[in-house]
């Protein structure tokens, strides 16, 4: 096999993996396509399902940037080239998200509720439908009203375009500030980017718990969940971590990244870990408070999830996310092997796709939800291309796979523990 040593060389992105996620992009459009014909609401759902979950890689990648910046760490400088590529492919992915759900809210079909005709969005209806907040309507919903001044479509949309843009402007900012440390050395770039990082963890931190609210908690407006936006981030992060690393994994296969060794990855492996145990104590956490209080308006929520044609995904959810990594990565050896991490990853990356699963279709298509047929393997595998084909695209245009000014990369090639 091929290696590449030179910090100079580049990555290519030809062959099998081009060819690969341009069909894998086919044949989501063409599950697109045939779901939104033949069933319009499961389809928009899985639009909005693995819209927001390619949104959400692209920002954990930032992120990731951001945090070794800010906490000025030094073992992670040689592989940074990875989480920048992902958030090179943040604004695209930005846009399809905000077209899904644009598209999900203007679009509506007729439903008979009480005997009248209303129209209805496939995505939103919850708050969006009109009527709700109209005393004088037949649906008026006095909850919903009262959450108006909030749940309002021009201030949901700035909202979105404003918390988006600004991760991606952001995010941009710190590539470019990396990619110009290459060309004329010293560190005044790193500063830059040491005082941009915490201003970009700080915005994010502040708003990233109301993005979850509007994007997905909004989907049952009637309910609520102070924790929900922390769970989000959890599933964000770890689901993150975990395509970051496996990315890592496939690359020094093909020969890629050879200076990253079985220490990068048992410091991915150990973060991979720690962030399942706090989605589990999130998840945990909010279930338990909602159980023990028993207050109808919260225990809708999970209710619903405990239908008999939700139950089983439920607690599979619970199995994959928090069981597998925990029992997989404990021991210090298992986060230093690659086959055993490659396989985590890949669990993990699935498993998070059913946690957005349950956190969407139970309030969008309900009990009909239930199971796995074209709409969702297609879109899955669509996304998945489109991803690819985004993030790898993106790092074959870096002139160099390594930061080679970077003041801590020494340090970075040499990282053990």
């Amino acid at each position: 096999m091929e290696t590449h040593n030179s910090f100079n060389d580049r990555f290519v992105f030809e062959g099998r993996a081009k060819t690969w996620s341009l069909f894998a992009i086919v044949i989501g459009i063409i599950t697109v396509v045939a779901g939104l014909f033949l069933n319009t609401d499961r389809e928009f759902s899985n639009l909005l399902l693995m819209g927001y979950y390619f949104t959400n890689v692209c920002i954990a990648g930032a992120v990731f940037c951001a945090i070794q910046y800010a906490a000025q760490a030094g073992w992670s400088a040689s592989m940074i080239r990875i989480p920048q590529a992902f958030a090179k492919v943040l604004p695209i992915a930005a846009l399809f998200l905000i077209a899904i759900i644009a598209a999900g809210i203007f679009t509506t079909h007729n439903v008979v509720e009480n005997g009248q005709t209303i129209a209805k969005s496939y995505l939103y209806s919850a708050w969006t439908t009109h009527g709700l907040t109209d005393p004088k309507a037949l649906n008026y919903d006095p909850v919903i009203a009262g959450k108006s001044g909030f749940l309002n479509l021009p201030f949901f949309f700035i909202r979105l375009i404003l918390f988006l843009g600004l991760y991606s402007l952001l995010a941009r900012l710190l590539i470019n500030y990396s990619e110009n440390e290459d060309e004329i050395g010293g560190m005044i770039n790193y500063k830059k980017s040491f005082n941009l990082a915490c201003v970009f963890l700080l915005v994010f931190g502040l708003s990233d718990p109301v993005y979850g609210f509007d994007t997905i908690m909004s989907l049952e407006a009637r309910w609520y969940s102070t924790m929900f936006g922390w769970y989000n981030f959890a599933a964000l992060w770890v689901s993150g971590l975990s395509v970051i690393t496996l990315t890592i994994i496939l690359l020094r296969e093909k020969g890629y990244f050879s200076w990253l060794t079985e220490n990068h990855l048992h410091n991915m492996g150990l973060f991979m870990f720690a962030f399942s145990v706090f989605w589990t104590y999130v998840w945990f956490a909010q279930f338990l408070l909602t159980y023990y209080a028993n207050l109808p308006e919260e225990a809708i929520y999970f209710y619903r999830r405990w239908e008999p044609e939700f139950k089983p995904w439920f607690w599979l959810n619970i199995v994959i996310n928090f069981a597998a990594p925990f029992l997989a990565l404990m021991s210090r050896d298992a986060k230093r092997k690659t086959t055993v991490l490659k396989w985590v990853c890949v669990i993990l990356i699935l498993g998070h796709w059913l946690d957005y699963y349950m956190m969407i279709m139970p309030d969008t298509v309900g009990t009909a939800g239930r199971g796995f047929w074209y709409e969702e393997v297609g879109t899955f595998i669509g996304f998945a291309g489109l991803f690819t084909f985004c993030m790898l695209t993106a790092l074959s245009k870096v002139k160099s796979l390594v930061p080679k000014n970077h003041p801590f990369l020494e340090e970075s090639l040499h990282h053990h523990v």
